[in-house]
């Protein structure tokens, strides 16, 4: 591998983990792509939790 073909993976390596780290900041701040209004989803993201007995 020379030095240009590692300088590349070291951007897109770089690239990914701030697209990761900004997804996970998101998430713990209760941001998502999900607008929460389920009477309208048709999805699953919002299925009630199973409680253990």
């Amino acid at each position: 591998m020379n030095l240009g073909t590692f300088l590349i993976l070291l951007v897109v390596i770089a690239v990914v983990g701030l697209v990761i780290r900004g997804m996970v900041k998101d998430k713990r701040a209760g941001k998502s792509s999900c607008g929460g209004d389920c009477s309208h989803c048709g999805s699953v993201c919002h299925a009630p939790k199973k409680t253990q007995k």
